[in-house]
């Protein structure tokens, strides 16, 4: 209930917190944060977890009361490992960290953060020092977010798809002419509507919006408050429908399942999701996997042209779906297809590691990140706005996350899959406007296991095979180059 109290603080922080609020948000922050760490080290835990654990009520590994124990443990053990100082200084440092890279966005200035982002790696640096790694310390910063990965296993798998994925980029826009931005791209698309027709579709897919709710925020995300309280955000521009629909459908997987998690079980393990990979998994599944598909447009293309009359009118199906659909190289990520996409994480991910290293200064990242962008995507952003000011991330501490939208697209493409060969044929269920089919697969194999199973192996439970790329290869091979457009 405590945590609930600190993630209900940090969403109103995101949304509508006046500015002059937010040094003494902080502070609340940083107190909530040590009087949690408090409450999660105290000894009186491990003495309990010790009456249980190895008694009967855990013999059978996958019961609730297992789980829970196994994973109070891990929880525990790393917990304890943290000076109380360095957990509330991080939530104190974070709070106002966020407020200072929106000032920097808003003049352009990359300098108004650097100071910022330093302090971050510093306490990032100190985090993993407390807590301990196998290897290196981007290790223990992962292990936060996608329990049982080290960074020698995403390294290896990103490496791996990278040599699939670079030459498919070059296939698919050589044998493309290349499109314009103009046409419904360029036309004009009114907020409000955006937002009703986001929402209305959200709901459609399974979002229950009497247990949830939509807002506008500078960085969309999904926070679960607690059972029947579960929030996203989006972010809107009258010029880019597709921007703000798609952050609409990506953040509408998250809130399925944190909608999709047994209440009864809240509070526990068992009541929370088994990793932030196998949680992106679910954004892109949504976002992608259905939202771009020609079948789902087939259902909602009818009513997107009766709310954007004007900007929709003239246009058919298939000019739409090429627009939401393009494949082109460029240098936001939150605006990158879904082929592209992965190229943006591999920059990030390699850059923080050098940034918590020390091998790459906090002052240097911008030429570094450009540098980057060149030899990836051969684009070079126009600003720091679009280059290294772009993505929130670490202004809320959240180093060594950015591996999981790679790793949650990789996972989205294996569970697709298993689902399609699973449960007929989806193309026709979307087409018809039927998405429950697919939802109640997704809430039986995952959902509902909370944090029964790691990632890996939910995912060799779902689908018959341990996480691997060839399904997301062989999915974007499929859409754009056997089957351009479906």
């Amino acid at each position: 209930m405590l945590s609930s109290c600190v993630d209900l603080l940090e969403w109103d922080e995101e949304t509508y917190l006046p500015r002059g609020g937010v040094e003494h948000r902080s502070e609340q922050l940083a107190l909530l944060a040590g009087l949690l760490h408090d409450r999660g080290t105290d000894p009186r835990i491990g003495e309990l977890l010790g009456d249980v654990e190895g008694s009967r009520l855990v013999a059978d590994p996958e019961s609730p009361a297992a789980v829970n124990v196994r994973e109070i443990r891990r929880d525990y053990d790393r917990e304890r490992k943290l000076p109380r100082k360095l957990v509330a200084e991080s939530a104190r440092v974070t709070a106002l960290a966020q407020q200072a890279w929106a000032d920097a966005r808003e003049a352009g200035e990359y300098d108004l953060f650097r100071p910022w982002l330093e302090r971050i790696l510093k306490l990032a640096r100190e985090e993993a020092e407390a807590v301990g790694y196998p290897a290196v310390p981007y290790d223990a910063l992962l292990e936060d977010y996608e329990p049982g990965m080290t960074t020698a296993d995403v390294a290896q798998l990103f490496e791996e798809l990278k040599r699939e994925l670079l030459p498919l980029v070059d296939a698919i826009n050589g044998s493309r002419k290349p499109r314009s931005r103009t046409g419904v791209q360029r036309r004009e698309f009114p907020v409000d509507r955006q937002r009703i027709f986001g929402e209305a579709v959200a709901g459609a897919i399974g979002f229950d919006l009497k247990r949830g709710r939509m807002d506008s925020s500078l960085h969309p995300f999904c926070t679960g408050l607690g059972p029947g309280d579960c929030r996203i955000t989006a972010r809107f521009s009258t010029r880019d429908f597709a921007g703000g629909f798609f952050t609409v459908l990506h953040e509408a997987g998250h809130a399925l399942y944190e909608q999709g998690l047994d209440a009864e079980h809240y509070g526990t393990p068992m009541g929370d999701a088994a990793s932030l990979g196998l949680h992106e998994s679910q954004s892109r599944l949504w976002e992608n996997l259905v939202g771009r598909r020609r079948s789902f447009w087939q259902h909602f293309f009818p009513r997107a042209r009766a709310v954007f009359h004007e900007a929709l009118q003239e246009t058919r199906l298939d000019p739409f779906l090429a627009g939401i659909n393009r494949v082109e190289r460029s240098s936001v990520r939150v605006r990158a297809d879904e082929v592209t996409y992965n190229l943006h994480i591999f920059i990030r991910f390699e850059l923080e590691q050098a940034l918590l290293s020390n091998d790459l200064k906090a002052a240097d990242l911008p030429e570094a990140w450009n540098a980057a962008y060149k030899r990836y995507l051969g684009v070079t952003p126009a600003n720091d706005v679009e280059g290294c000011l772009q993505d929130g991330h670490w202004a809320e501490g959240l180093v060594g996350y950015f591996p999981t939208y790679t790793l949650g697209n990789i996972y989205a493409a294996q569970l697709f899959a298993a689902a399609r060969e699973q449960v007929g044929d989806l193309d026709a269920q979307f087409a018809r406007g039927d998405f429950a089919t697919l939802l109640g697969w997704l809430r039986d194999h995952v959902h509902r296991h909370g944090r029964r199973f790691t990632a890996r192996e939910l995912v060799e439970r779902a689908t018959g095979a341990p996480p691997s790329w060839p399904p997301l290869i062989s999915a974007l091979k499929e859409k754009y180059v056997d089957q351009e457009g479906r």
